[in-house]
């Protein structure tokens, strides 16, 4: 009897030992624990505080900034002819802003295109045509007597030129029209120009656009 309640008692122990050190491992990681909870509440808290508390942050900047700037972010063949109007004003042009540059990207690439799947552009894509058709402009009518005592730029865009600007009453827009259309690769000719600077102009600016 003895030697059986010597074994059971010396179980007893061994158990209690493993339990007490189980018991002081869980203490230490809770403690652990604990720390680190601390330490990541309080680095959240000041970083959060530093974000609060600083005046020009950078998201605040974007957010208050909105990118509204106009570019020719194509670089689309824009130019004038002429400029013996200072009071013409000037065409909107290719000119855009960053939302409005983003937003038309879609639209340029199917309508480039579309000249190359119609069997009417021996290049895939129609702008690819523009920066020739602005040199053979500048080379045939820069300084051309047609233009004499006139304000006037050209837009290229897919095979698509655009003057406009401001001329006299008697300037000849159907002569400029047939000398644009007879530019090799030329699809289409739009002229818009004005007798009356100061009044309602047949195309945009800058201070009318959206």
């Amino acid at each position: 009897m003895s030697a059986i309640g010597n074994g059971g008692r010396g179980a007893w122990r061994v158990r209690a030992v493993q339990t007490a050190r189980l018991a002081a491992a869980l203490v230490c990681v809770g403690v652990f624990a604990g720390i680190w909870a601390g330490i990541w509440a309080g680095a959240a808290f000041a970083q959060s505080q530093a974000g609060a508390s600083a005046p020009g942050s950078k998201a605040e900047n974007t957010t208050n900034a909105p990118d509204t700037q106009r570019k020719n972010w194509y670089n689309d063949p824009f130019f004038a002819l002429s400029n013996a109007i200072s009071a013409c004003p000037q065409p909107l042009g290719p000119l855009m802003t960053k939302a409005e540059a983003d937003d038309d990207a879609h639209y340029r690439v199917e309508r480039g295109t579309t000249c190359w799947l119609a069997h009417k552009c021996s290049k895939p894509n129609s702008y690819l045509y523009d920066a020739d058709i602005a040199a053979a402009i500048r080379q045939q009518l820069q300084g051309d007597a047609l233009f004499a005592g006139t304000s006037i730029w050209i837009t290229v865009q897919r095979r698509f030129v655009y003057a406009e600007g401001c001329a006299g009453p008697g300037f000849d827009s159907a002569a400029l029209e047939r000398r644009l259309a007879a530019i090799p690769d030329v699809e289409q000719v739009f002229v818009r120009v004005s007798s009356d600077p100061q009044g309602a102009l047949p195309y945009k600016t800058l201070s009318t656009a959206p």
